[in-house]
């Protein structure tokens, strides 16, 4: 499918208040999340914001990580320091179940200020997988 934007590989047409439905968060949050740079419409940018599916499934994985406690900033960092158009759902993620938990890529890297670090012992790790929500 391609988008208004001449962009491929997205799908559907949803605003933010379904989007907000899947990922189990207000429509209002989702706005937030996109002027913040955590998600994006990537089916369009005028009003209303129009978002695809892959969108909503980034917006899931945003909650996940927030609802486990990670950081603004370090859902911030991990989006500027993995590639693709929608790199929080193609990347393989998991989160440390510390007091203070970080975001681990692979299962091998942990998430730093600088970017991502080989861990010499990793410690024991929460997969973060997609779980979108029914709306109701």
């Amino acid at each position: 499918m391609r988008g208004p934007e001449g962009e491929t590989g997205s799908t559907g047409h949803l605003l933010a208040g379904e989007v907000g439905a899947l990922a189990g968060v207000t429509g209002n949050t989702i706005g937030q999340w996109a002027r913040w740079g955590y998600i994006r419409a990537s089916q369009s940018t005028g009003d209303p914001h129009v978002y695809s599916v892959e969108d909503a499934a980034e917006a899931a994985i945003v909650h996940t990580l927030l609802e486990r406690g990670v950081s603004h900033a370090q859902v911030r960092r991990a989006i500027a320091h993995l590639p693709g158009r929608w790199p929080l759902s193609d990347a393989r993620l998991a989160t440390t179940d510390d007091a203070r938990p970080r975001i681990v890529l692979d299962g091998e890297f942990m998430l730093s200020p600088r970017g991502w670090q080989l861990m010499v012992a990793p410690p024991p790790l929460r997969d973060v997988r997609l779980r979108l929500r029914h709306a109701g």
